[in-house]
């Protein structure tokens, strides 16, 4: 893995016509890695969604908060869906600081990850970290996937991180069912940490951008109410404080004024 002709393969499937969720997120947190295809949609978003980057960065400060709160509590493997292009403060990052020898898999369809592989993979010498180009929406070809294997064992609790990606499936697509396939291969005392958008607080304004996301040839995006989201948790515990905003889930710091109380977050313990 991470090999030149890794990269090169990978370099070779970048399509940058097309807008992709992991680029766009790129582009909103101030990121260079995008392409003009990525830029339109988030210029188009921003038009019509004011405070979107606030929520977008809070969102990011939530993985942080949650990789940093498993890892004290003595959970040492993750298994990061959609983790997107690499920034500061990746699940790695967080978690090996806590306990160097925490095990990470990410996990990611988009081939521009591929590129930025060698930076994601400098894991600490204790534990181990793994990047697997694969759709999530195929669970068993994740979780049998041999870097998978070698790097997380499955007798032991692995926490699933699915952060800013769930709303990019549609209904059709069932998410639920992805995602349950994912609790189902982790045992007893395992966790599920994740973030989703909802209209449940600010209806106007992500139902404007929801709708941003419609236009022919971007990225389609659905917010799920509350009861919806869930949904997604049945068989764990929900860890305090619940399911409840992105910002208010064990805040470090005040919100800044004029944020947009978009998502949900949660992170539940596998009963």
């Amino acid at each position: 893995m991470g090999n030149d002709r890794d990269v090169e393969q990978a370099l070779a499937r970048i399509n940058t016509s097309v807008p992709h969720p992991a680029r766009v997120y790129d582009y909103l947190l101030g990121g260079k890695d995008n392409y003009e295809a990525d830029r339109a949609v988030a210029e188009q978003v921003l038009a019509q969604t004011t405070g979107l980057v606030e929520g977008v960065k809070e969102n990011r400060a939530f993985l942080g908060r949650a990789v940093r709160h498993l890892a004290e509590q003595g959970v040492t493997q993750f298994l990061d869906l959609g983790t997107g292009i690499p920034t500061q403060g990746n699940t790695h990052e967080v978690a090996q600081a806590v306990n160097p020898n925490a095990r990470v898999v990410y996990v990611d369809n988009d081939p521009i990850v591929m590129n930025h592989a060698r930076a994601l993979l400098r894991g600490t010498p204790e534990g181990r970290t793994a990047y697997i180009e694969a759709d999530m929406l195929e669970p068993e070809s994740v979780l049998k996937h041999p870097r998978t294997l070698e790097t997380l064992d499955f007798s032991q609790p692995v926490a699933v991180i699915v952060i800013g990606v769930l709303m990019y499936f549609t209904d059709e697509q069932d998410p639920w069912g992805v995602v349950k396939q994912y609790s189902d291969a982790t045992c007893r005392g395992s966790h599920l940490a994740l973030t989703h958008t909802t209209a449940d607080f600010q209806p106007e304004i992500l139902g404007a951008f929801e709708e941003s996301y419609q236009s022919p040839g971007a990225i389609k995006l659905t917010n799920r109410s509350g009861p919806e989201i869930a949904r997604f948790f049945e068989g764990y515990a929900l860890v305090e404080p619940g399911l409840i905003t992105t910002f208010a889930w064990r805040p470090e710091e005040p919100a800044p004024s004029g944020t947009i109380s978009g998502a949900y977050a949660a992170i539940g313990r596998k009963l």
